[in-house]
């Protein structure tokens, strides 16, 4: 998938930042009570076995000083948690993972359009790695459960109004959170996009930084 190398200065300023900001849960429950199973849109997206996933990746709210404003999101791609940011130095904090395209820029984009369970078209690039997927280069993979979008997913686009092509989307392989995928963009497990889906409100002010 291509990815626009844009705006490196402004990301690494940003980074400059929030260099040695960590992130420390708050003394309040997490958000996340529950990651069971959910109905959506006529979907049945089914629990994880949250036991099986590391603290640190459940969704909660932490500190988390920084000079950002509220409502904007901050990927840590190293450390493959996506932020929040809320009021009075917290953040919501969710546990991320990373495909090829995730890594390939930094920067700061906006949330320009977002779409429950979307379509989704791979990328040239993805087909040409992986033929079989040329079925879905024109109309595209109908929404579902086992599209790899997921229940979500947030379009990003740089300043000047052109589409990076990264997408913040849901995913049906919650083992996949905290890691390295082997593509895609930057996936959470269903339940947290959908948490974040309703906190993001698109357009210009709706600010995403991307640390590398």
């Amino acid at each position: 998938m291509n990815r626009r190398a844009f705006l490196a200065s402004s990301a690494s300023a940003a980074a400059l930042l929030l260099a040695g900001c960590v992130s420390t849960p708050v003394s309040r429950p997490q958000l996340a009570a529950d990651y069971g199973e959910i109905v959506d849109a006529g979907y049945t997206i089914p629990a994880v076995p949250i036991q099986r996933l590391e603290d640190q990746f459940k969704r909660q709210i932490v500190r988390y000083p920084t000079s950002e404003e509220p409502g904007t999101i901050i990927v840590d791609t190293p450390n493959k948690f996506l932020y929040y940011i809320l009021p009075g130095g917290e953040a919501v904090r969710y546990g991320i993972g990373v495909g090829r395209e995730g890594f390939a820029w930094q920067g700061e984009a906006y949330v320009s359009w977002k779409q429950a369970w979307p379509k989704w078209h791979p990328p040239k690039e993805m087909i040409e790695r992986e033929p079989y997927l040329e079925k879905y280069a024109d109309g595209g993979m109908e929404p579902g459960l086992t599209n790899p979008l997921g229940a979500r997913a947030l379009y990003l686009y740089d300043q000047d109004g052109n589409d990076t092509l990264y997408r913040l989307h849901g995913t049906p392989e919650w083992n996949t959170i905290g890691t390295a995928a082997s593509s895609g963009c930057i996936r959470l497990m269903n339940q947290d996009i959908i948490d974040l889906y309703d906190r993001v409100q698109p357009g210009r002010r709706s600010k995403v930084v991307v640390l590398q």
